[in-house]
């Protein structure tokens, strides 16, 4: 009997190779990161020791923990989290998912513009899109009108990818322009504001956090229990082999990419609300950061590896770097500077984590 995980996230020690799962090496990955900062908070002059996770003072918050600031970094990357959860379900198959980022940019716009109230401080909504019937819509509305624009734009995605042969990279690069054309024409360009209250409930306060903690446990349920998880390593293990034994891997490619599309729209819906309002400019390099938390978690971007347990603490990871920088007052331009040195560390890691996987094997 196998002593070892299964491939698709399980966290089991696996006494053959004397390897710990991947997920409890990026844990422990996000201690030691965590502790750095720490460190550099007491050993550079200009941040007089302060501390970047703990405050002290008990009376503040009843803790020592500094709560405001885990606030600040579990928001930072829910939303980006939450697309993060599609584009690891598109890696594992094989594929990759460039659009993402525009597509929260454009599906912001179009769900702001159905989930206006019609008087704003008693006065007629100055950022009224549509007439009188689009304002003080049920909540539900802007919600399906969402999803089904992000179901529309993966059907696309996934279509071209599947039917066609066009290499994914080049198909969501393409719809990666398309959604950001979409954006700026919806309004030409005019942000889209005052929303009803149900729909600013959705992303207020810790809310962010909620969706994606829930999209999290559902979808990890999805991929490790479900034949559409099982099919989705399936085809990014071997596609031929998944093919011949019987899957229908083109409609499962379209149905991968429609549903990272849906949740990279649900992003949009949670940015739009939590912001009160919607830009054109939504979702810069969303799509990046979503690969990076992704492939820091140990999701292979040769496919078939991965689980959505390592997206969640990569993203985590990538959330302390991101206010461990600005904690260490870093210029921001540094701090894109750093980012991209680690995707490109993200994917050379990818690289190593393979070489070794196959030396062993």
């Amino acid at each position: 009997m196998s002593n070892h995980s299964d491939g698709i996230g399980g966290l089991k020690y696996d006494k053959s190779k004397k390897a710990w799962p991947n997920e409890l090496n990026i844990f422990f990955a996000l201690i030691i990161i965590v502790l750095v900062f720490e460190a550099l908070g007491q050993l550079l002059p200009y941040m007089k020791g302060q501390s970047m996770l703990f405050d002290f003072n008990t009376k503040r918050d009843g803790t020592i923990l500094n709560i405001a600031r885990i606030k600040i970094i579990i928001l930072q990357v829910s939303i980006i989290g939450i697309i993060a959860l599609g584009v690891t379900q598109v890696i594992i198959s094989g594929g990759i998912d460039l659009s993402s980022g525009p597509l929260v940019g454009a599906a912001a716009m179009i769900v702001m513009s159905f989930a206006q109230t019609e008087l704003v401080n008693g006065n007629p909504n100055p950022k009224a899109v549509f007439g009188a019937w689009a304002f003080d819509l049920p909540v539900l509305v802007p919600i399906l009108v969402g999803l089904l624009f992000g179901a529309f734009i993966g059907l696309i995605n996934g279509s071209l990818i599947a039917f066609t042969g066009i290499p994914p990279f080049i198909a969501t690069l393409g719809m990666f322009l398309i959604c950001r054309g979409i954006a700026q024409w919806w309004t030409r360009g005019q942000p889209v504001s005052f929303p009803t209250d149900q729909f600013a409930w959705l992303g207020s306060g810790m809310m962010p956090v909620f969706w994606f903690l829930l999209l999290a446990l559902l979808f990890h349920v999805v991929l490790k229990y479900t034949v559409y998880g099982k099919h989705t390593y399936a085809i990014g293990s071997n596609e031929a082999a998944a093919r011949m034994s019987g899957i229908n891997v083109k409609r499962h490619k379209v149905m991968v990419y429609m549903i990272a599309s849906m949740l990279a729209a649900f992003a949009a819906i949670i940015l739009s609300s939590k912001n009160l309002t919607a830009q054109t400019g939504m979702g810069q390099f969303y799509e990046l950061f979503a690969i990076a938390m992704a492939v820091i978690g140990g999701v292979s971007l040769t496919g078939g590896r991965g689980s959505i347990i390592g997206t969640v603490l990569g993203a985590m990871v990538f959330g302390v770097i991101q206010s461990g920088f600005t904690y260490i007052k870093l210029d921001a331009f540094y701090q894109l500077m750093a980012m991209g040195g680690i995707i490109i560390g993200a994917v050379v890691l990818d690289q190593w984590r393979q070489r070794s996987a196959s030396a062993r094997s």
